[in-house]
């Protein structure tokens, strides 16, 4: 429906908005982000399966207690972790589509300009908060391996595993962010 406002997946997107990732073509920056659209890629395909994997985890528990009678005792953390992961480790991807939730009230009535200023401040007040989350994730992921740190469950998997898990998307995140700050500093437009 091109022309009428209704191109993105949101309903309605507005006019200056951007409606995609940024690119950066050319230099260190091109090529970093070239690495990490690849890497969203390939996360994107695996959280996929971490999604199917973890509705198959779930159906075996409905139907292995109700048919027969086999308590499950791993199966919700088991599901629980496949999900925080593909949440986690797809963030990057979502930022580099720029498909994570935004108020969007403010950018029909602000000019060209002003709305790239806007979407800086955005971009480095998010890049903040996400740095300083995956910052925090990596504290937490290094006293769960140190620590030997396993969750409370009769299961007891390791929290190594998803706090790396959080660790590893929140950085990619941030990278992402960082790219696109890089972007609209450059003057960059967004495709």
């Amino acid at each position: 429906m091109s022309g009428h406002g209704f191109e993105g997946g949101h309903g309605f997107e507005a006019p200056n908005a951007p409606s995609g990732p940024a690119s950066l073509q050319s230099g260190a920056l091109g090529a970093i982000d070239a690495l990490v659209r690849r890497i969203n890629g390939i996360l994107v395909f695996f959280a996929s399966l971490a999604l199917i994997a973890a509705s198959v985890i779930l159906s075996y528990s409905v139907f292995a207690r109700y048919f027969w009678k086999i308590p499950t005792y791993w199966q919700d953390e088991a599901a629980v972790f496949l999900l925080v992961g593909a949440t986690f480790l797809t963030a990057g991807y979502v930022q580099q589509q720029r498909g994570h939730v935004g108020i969007q009230a403010l950018v029909g009535l602000l000019s060209p300009g002003v709305n790239r200023i806007r979407m800086i401040l955005v971009d480095l007040a998010t890049l903040l908060f996400c740095t300083f989350f995956a910052w925090k994730s990596w504290l937490l992921l290094h006293e769960a391996v140190v620590e030997g740190q396993v969750s409370s469950s009769t299961w007891a998997p390791p929290l190594w595993i998803p706090y790396g898990i959080m660790s590893i998307g929140m950085s990619l995140l941030s990278l992402q962010l960082a790219l696109q700050l890089a972007s609209g500093l450059a003057g960059k437009t967004r495709a």
